[in-house]
Order: structure tokens, then C-alpha cells, then sequence
């Protein structure tokens, strides 16, 4: 992916390019961007940027692993939480944090979406984030299984592929194409809440009071 600097002046320049390029992208999209914008940004000139990229399509791909680097920390990142009311306490801070990210970068993340349409490495990287969020979160929910905190009748991969893909849909829906207005509070609770209704988070199946500590299940 691009060529790779020598020296900390090169690896600082490279930063200051892809950091330019994520700017102009933002604000023309990507078809309608040309190298020459972003070199012009950056306040560098068109040798230099070529040094580091033979194309706006290399350093848009740049771009977008940056920011997937950036979005990589989303519902499940976290160890065993001692009852269901903790989980829900977990899973709002978050999917708050993860929508937070999300609202941050959303002008270019509408780029990328458009991106992905068609680069298959774009779409390549968009899918094996959407792939590592589902696998947390299937790890997440068997560990709840396992404690008797979250409905054992649920196929763990089934559930998170659903609970995954309703955040990620409802993010480009709000932040993106601009489809549902709420605030950022509001939309992270609602997500929650149904995130921990579909899973029956419920201290009541250990006979465990909120709060308390259930041990987990023997594999």
C-alpha cells in the first residue's frame, strides 16, 4: 500500500498526505478529486506525493484502512462483565463509543461506502471489519450463554450477525444518508436496549440480584 517511508521525515510526510487526502475527499467525494488537490492541501508538491502514491485510488485505499484501524474497537472488547445488568451497562458504553467514532468520521465514511460499491479492496477491508465485529460479538454472547445471563436457545454467529449489522445499518442511515433524525444519547440506549432484549439479558436466570456475581459455566 503505497511506498514505504525511510526516515521519520518521510513516515511525518506520508501521515501529513493521507491526513490532506481524507480532508478533500470529505469535502469533494471521490470521483471528483484529483492528485494535484491533495498535494495542493497538504502543501507539498506533486513530486513529493508521488514519491509516496502512484494514485488517488492508492492513497483513498490509505484512507480507508486508517480509518478501519480507527472503527476496529466496536460492541465487544471486554472480559466477563458480573451480571446481565453490567452487560447492559457494557454494551451501552460501547455501542455509544462505537456510534461516537462513527458520527466523527461520518462525511468520509459516506465516501467509502460509495467506494466500496465498486473497489473491491475497499469492499475487501469494509467486510473484514463488519467480519471481526460479528466475531466479538459472538464470542461476547457465548461467554453470556455460558454464564446463563443470555438466552441459550440463540445461535451465538446468527445473533451477531443480526445485532452487528442492525448497528452498522442504522449508523450509515442516521450519520450518513441522513434518513433519521435523534440524538447521539438517545440513538446509543435504543440500540442497547434491543440489543440486550434480543439476547434476554436477565440476572433473574442465575437467581443473581444486579450486581451480584454469577459463576460462570463450566465448558
Amino acid at each position: 500500500m503505497g511506498k514505504e517511508p525511510r526516515s521519520r521525515k518521510g513516515a511525518r510526510t506520508r501521515a501529513r498526505l493521507v491526513d490532506a487526502a481524507k480532508e478533500v475527499f470529505e469535502e469533494h467525494g471521490f470521483l471528483d478529486v484529483r492528485m494535484s488537490d491533495i498535494a495542493e492541501r497538504a502543501g507539498l508538491s506533486h513530486g513529493a506525493l508521488y514519491h509516496y502514491f502512484d494514485s488517488k485510488e492508492e492513497i483513498f485505499r490509505e484512507v480507508v484502512e486508517a480509518l478501519d484501524a480507527r472503527l476496529s474497537g466496536p460492541i465487544d472488547r471486554a472480559a466477563f462483565a458480573p451480571s446481565a445488568d453490567a452487560e447492559r451497562q457494557r454494551l451501552l458504553a460501547s455501542i455509544l463509543g462505537h456510534l461516537q467514532r462513527y458520527q466523527d468520521d461520518a462525511r468520509i465514511m459516506g465516501v467509502i461506502e460509495q467506494v466500496a460499491r465498486y473497489d473491491d479492496y475497499v469492499s475487501a477491508v469494509r467486510f473484514a471489519q463488519s467480519r471481526r465485529h460479528r466475531e466479538e460479538i459472538a464470542g461476547s454472547i457465548r461467554r453470556m450463554q455460558q454464564r446463563d445471563l443470555a438466552d441459550a436457545r440463540l445461535d451465538p454467529a446468527i445473533a451477531a450477525a443480526a445485532l452487528a449489522s442492525m448497528v452498522e445499518r442504522f449508523a450509515e442511515m442516521w450519520l450518513v444518508q441522513g434518513f433519521i433524525e435523534c440524538e447521539l444519547d438517545a440513538a446509543a440506549k435504543t440500540l442497547a436496549t434491543l440489543f440486550a432484549n434480543a439476547l434476554q439479558l436477565d440476572d433473574r436466570r442465575t437467581g443473581q440480584p444486579d450486581g451480584a456475581a454469577a459463576a460462570p459455566t463450566p465448558k
